[in-house]
């Protein structure tokens, strides 16, 4: 399979390997999904300070003409 989700192996994984009923497997979001299978983190590193003030710098929550604008 090319890109997108393996969604039998998933299914296979939440009904039988974490023995979810169906109506808990389709409760559940991907990320919480992949947190119980034990793939939560992606190989991301986490964040850290340094990266959080470039994300502020680059996507201030100011925005000329927005009705939050400081004087």
């Amino acid at each position: 399979m090319s890109g997108g989700l393996d969604w039998p192996g998933l299914i296979r994984a939440g009904l039988c390997g974490l023995r979810l009923r169906p109506a808990e497997f389709w409760a559940l979001t991907p990320a919480e999904l992949m947190l119980m299978l034990g793939l939560d983190d992606g190989g991301r590193a986490p964040m850290v300070r340094d990266r959080l003030d470039d994300l502020i710098r680059a996507f201030p929550d100011d925005v000329k003409g927005s009705d939050n604008e400081r004087d």
